[in-house]
């Protein structure tokens, strides 16, 4: 059974804060189920299935769905990392087309930079790798590094076609209001900036932000009754890459397996896609998924990135143009959610206008959640305009 137009997403809603003092988790959670519910022209009696990740207190949706005082008759909290949220639009999709709800919110909130948390090291805890990997210390950032080096080695990727993808995403966080970082930069600029996990700078990396986001979908019937554009799930797709006992390739993602799903289901191929949000924890992230959906060959990510490629109005695939997780908002470290967001502005002609790609009436989104030298969940989704 295909989800091909058998959902909706109606409302859309991310917070505007970057720095959350003086709010709880469960408090943003419950503002950005408002503010999507508000868009969408609904109220919170009218949800019937709600879903969360692993930033929702408490255990799993039962302590959301108290909070907010839902009545839902089905929940989902899968969680996989950073591409939970994208996921999440796949599943809440699957849940409608099989008449298990009718009006599905998904929340997303974090605040780890008020909570001075950071990036660098894992969250600990017993997993079944722990065991075999924690006596080497691995740290997310050299993580990365060490696919960005391995991608460098294969295919003679530089640092600075790395940074281009940074230099695109300033140039679409100048226009947004809310960026943490709305500073145009260069290549120069990143390569100046100190080196983080060789060969990945500062710049190379994602804020570190608090907020949350939310979506609401419904079903294409309970669309019709709304004041809403109207943007449908075409095509959706899920993947985990893991190291396989050690055999491990650093060089691509799991991306290599949801993209190729979701463009199956969506019946669309990537030079069909006008507009994509690719997740971006670091740049090496977004080089090695662009390759690996299918907007380049393999290997050849550098030169496709390079020179402005990204940037909207310039280049041929405008990406993230809301400034990423490079520059504008990683909320709780779970972009994905924010990327599903800039993909419906850009579909609802709702972008700003400097960067809203015209006529934009396909787009892409994808997640990576994890960490690509270990393992990782990969969630793409394609959305239409009708």
């Amino acid at each position: 059974m295909s989800i091909r137009g058998k959902a909706c997403i109606a409302g859309i809603y991310e917070h505007p804060t970057r720095k959350a003092d003086g709010l709880s988790l469960a408090q943003i959670h419950a503002e950005v189920a408002r503010g999507a519910l508000v868009d969408a022209g609904l109220s919170k009696d009218d949800v019937d299935g709600y879903f969360c990740a692993g930033d929702a207190p408490g255990l799993g949706p039962m302590n959301m769905v108290e909070y907010l005082n839902l009545k839902p008759r089905h929940v989902d909290s899968t969680d996989t990392g950073g591409s939970a949220y994208v996921l999440a639009v796949g599943h809440a999709a699957a849940a409608i087309a099989l008449g298990k709800c009718s009006v599905a919110l998904i929340t997303l909130a974090g605040r780890p930079r008020a909570a001075g948390q950071s990036q660098v090291r894992p969250a600990p805890g017993a997993t079944a790798d722990a065991p075999f990997e924690a006596p080497f210390n691995p740290v997310i950032a050299t993580m990365y590094g060490a696919a960005a080096n391995r991608h460098m080695h294969e295919f003679g990727t530089t640092s600075e076609q790395l940074a281009w993808i940074k230099v695109a995403a300033s140039h679409h966080a100048q226009h947004n209001p809310h960026a943490m970082l709305r500073n145009v930069v260069t290549v120069e600029d990143v390569l100046n900036s100190p080196m983080v996990a060789d060969p990945l700078h500062r710049l190379d990396c994602c804020v570190i932000s608090d907020g949350g986001g939310a979506i609401v979908l419904v079903a294409p019937e309970v669309a019709r009754s709304l004041k809403r554009p109207v943007v449908s799930i075409r095509g959706a797709g899920e993947a985990i890459k893991h190291s396989a006992g050690g055999k491990i390739d650093l060089t691509y993602s799991g991306a290599v397996w949801s993209g190729p799903r979701a463009f199956e289901e969506a019946g669309v191929r990537p030079s069909d896609i006008q507009y994509a949000s690719i997740y971006d924890s670091f740049t090496i992230t977004v080089l090695m998924t662009l390759e690996d959906l299918g907007f380049c060959a393999k290997g050849q990510g550098g030169r496709f990135v390079a020179d402005g490629n990204l940037i909207s109005g310039h280049g041929k695939l405008p990406f993230n143009t809301d400034g990423g997780g490079l520059c504008n908002n990683h909320p709780g470290n779970r972009g994905g959610m924010t990327k599903v967001l800039e993909a419906v502005r850009q579909l609802r002609g709702e972008a700003h206008p400097a960067v809203q790609v015209p006529n934009c009436a396909l787009a892409l989104a994808h997640g990576t959640g994890g960490s690509l030298g270990t393992r990782h969940g990969s969630a793409t989704v394609i959305l239409e305009r009708q």
